[in-house]
């Protein structure tokens, strides 16, 4: 019995680079997850050939500036102060200890260096705090990001002025997951805060997790949420939910690798530019699922020992793993 030949998905973006971007519905992209792996893996890396150099992988390092003590209620977050995980609320920490933690992320090789509090949204006085940080951390000549929660009025063009390149702030799941994932806020509060950024002329850092009992569709609408932005994110975290003890996900039937792989290679796919990232999770993944990763077109990384307050493979790690596959920093 003969096979009936293999759909080639061609994104406009890729036949036609002065095309409008492509509109995608869920469908088409469940098509692609669909594909047999080798001919998935070898649309992406067209698709990521056309844009970057493959051996490049940008390098950013995450810090908690300010741990626990969340009053948001995520399901998968070891932060939220209504679960007991063991993590212990911080202030927020000062600009010499920062600077210390940037200076030695760049040693390291990173280029971009992230920043994180646990808040549902930082008040005035928050942000006046850490565009002290990033004016900072500005100074050394890395890229800034800053992860702070919902933003309000002014926060984003304040932390603008302040030197911040990129503000992330997840999506996390498909709209109709979200309710499932949280509860103390709604899928519309994470697209006004991005709104507002976008507004503000700041890149945005925007992607999900995944792993986090999820159906292959809603995996699917994840991915159409970010690539239907206009325009879609500069930066694509994919996170493979990391199970942390006294969480609700803690429990969760794990993701298959193959899946998760699948899931890079559809971002790649849909958001030919952009900077799909491997994050939370590469620890629980090994070297040759990470390899197939940036086979899929993933091209940067989080980069240092721990993620917040989860673990990451060290830089000692990294550097290894892209010294055996000959992939270097971009």
């Amino acid at each position: 019995m003969q096979q009936a030949p293999i759909q080639i998905v061609r994104p406009a973006s890729l036949a036609n680079p002065s095309a409008a971007p492509q509109r995608w519905e869920v469908a088409q992209i469940e098509a692609l997850f669909a594909l047999p792996f080798n001919e998935l893996l070898y649309q992406a890396q067209t698709v990521h050939r056309a844009h970057f150099d493959p051996a490049e992988v940008q390098l950013s390092t995450l810090l908690s500036i300010k741990t626990g003590g969340c009053a948001e209620n995520c399901t998968y977050c070891p932060q939220s102060s209504a679960y007991d995980t063991g993590v212990e609320a911080t202030a927020l920490m000062k600009v010499d200890a920062v600077l210390e933690a940037a200076r030695a992320a760049q040693a390291a090789g990173a280029t971009r260096f992230c920043m994180g509090a646990a808040w549902r949204g930082p008040k005035d006085r928050d942000i006046e705090k850490v565009s002290a940080l990033i004016s900072a951390v500005k100074g050394l000549g890395l890229e800034t990001c800053a992860t702070l929660g919902m933003l309000g009025d002014g926060h984003a063009e304040t932390l603008r002025d302040a030197g911040l390149d990129y503000y992330n702030h997840n999506i996390d799941s498909a709209p109709d997951k979200y309710a499932d994932i949280v509860q103390t806020r709604q899928f519309e509060d994470r697209l006004d805060t991005l709104q507002r950024v976008r507004g503000a002329g700041v890149k945005v850092c925007c992607g999900g997790i995944v792993g986090m009992g999820e159906t292959r569709t809603q995996r699917a609408a994840l991915i159409a949420e970010l690539a239907n932005m206009e325009p879609y994110p500069e930066s694509v975290p994919i996170n493979h939910l990391v199970q942390v003890e006294g969480t609700p996900l803690h429990g969760t039937e794990v993701l298959d690798p193959f899946e998760f792989v699948r899931t890079i290679a559809a971002a790649r796919i849909t958001m030919p530019h952009t900077r799909v990232r491997l994050s939370a999770g590469r620890q629980a993944l090994g070297e040759a699922v990470q390899a197939l990763c940036f086979m899929a077109g993933a091209n940067s990384i989080f980069y240092g020992d721990k993620l917040l307050v989860t673990g990451n493979p060290d830089v000692t790690a990294d550097q290894a793993l892209l010294q055996k596959l000959g992939m270097r920093a971009a």
